[in-house]
């Protein structure tokens, strides 16, 4: 609460600096053109240039609206279709989370990273904290296709490989409560993959909640203890989730009507043969330049969905 206050009373703080600025850059037009003076144009113009991009920033800040938007976020990456090949394409995916992340002001941690059985990673799990986390990751749940000539085709032939990415805000543990009568506790120990994000100990903690048979792990700290807190804070999430949607599956029942789920439908589309180009299948957003998405530019996918978010919330409310 202390941090959103600190964030509210900083968007009023830049509104007034802009004011004042846009008051000054007035005046100091019109001194320029009274005694023709080139260079208070030139402070003019910089001014005003400055005060557009506040401007964008604030703008930015509307597009966050959700219940949500403000909460840490739990991203978890699951291969699909294509075998061998949808295992690289997870791994791509986590890959390119974590470029994003590294050149962002986000903090996060990588809580679970399932090996592939040849190459790359069958499932992995983060949290991201930051401003307006789950706001900005919300809009990567769905299914992420890749089409691409497989390198581990001997043929070199033209593959297209599945990854799924679920994305659900962290909630207050005091907000869910567990019957631990409920749950069944492993734990193991943790295999490759990670990397520098990745601990590997025999502390890791996998939770199957069996009345709805969500399963959660982390192996990221360094205890046993950490690990199990770590994965039932996830799971707690997990079932706020499942809760919210078991009742969207009431409202819709009442409705009458069918609405598209959040998981198993595709949204973006990363070409890599015969053409290059990423395209969001949601607002039509294409990108060419494929790797750069790839290796972490996210930005402007990101802004897409939040613009193409706010249109359909104003859609619907009319």
């Amino acid at each position: 609460m202390t941090r959103k206050l600190a964030r509210f009373e900083g968007t009023i703080n830049r509104v007034e600096e802009m004011q004042a600025r846009l008051d000054d850059a007035e005046v100091l037009l019109e001194l320029a053109e009274e005694e023709k003076d080139a260079d208070a144009g030139a402070e003019v113009l910089a001014e005003l240039t400055d005060a557009e991009r506040t401007l964008a920033a604030l703008e930015r800040e509307t597009l966050f609206f959700g219940e949500y938007d403000d909460s840490p976020a739990i991203v978890s990456i699951h291969a699909g279709a294509g075998g061998v090949d949808a295992q690289d394409w997870a791994e791509m995916l986590l890959r390119m989370y974590l470029r994003y992340l590294e050149r962002s002001s986000f903090t996060f941690e990588v809580d679970e990273v399932q090996p592939g059985d040849e190459a790359g990673i069958k499932s992995a799990t983060l949290t991201i904290r930051g401003d307006h986390a789950y706001g900005n990751f919300e809009g990567e749940r769905g299914v992420h296709r890749l089409v691409r000539i497989s390198p581990f085709d001997s043929a070199a032939r033209r593959h297209t490989s599945f990854a799924g990415v679920d994305v659900i805000p962290e909630v207050e543990s005091a907000e869910i409560e567990v019957n631990d009568d409920d749950l069944r506790i492993d734990t193991y120990r943790s295999q490759g993959a990670g990397g520098q994000h990745v601990n590997t100990s025999d502390s890791a903690v996998r939770i199957t909640h069996l009345p709805t048979n969500i399963v959660v792990a982390c192996q990221n700290e360094r205890s046993q203890l950490q690990n199990k807190n770590r994965a039932m804070q996830i799971l707690k999430a997990r079932l706020a989730e499942h809760m919210r949607q078991e009742q969207q599956k009431e409202i819709d029942a009442i409705r009458g009507e069918q609405t598209e789920a959040g998981w198993g439908r595709q949204i973006r589309s990363y070409v890599l043969q015969p053409y290059q180009m990423v395209k969001d299948l949601r607002n039509n957003h294409e990108i060419g330049n494929v790797g750069g998405v790839l290796d972490g530019d996210l930005d402007a996918l990101i802004d897409a969905y939040l613009q193409w978010r706010r249109e359909e919330q104003e859609r619907s409310s009319q």
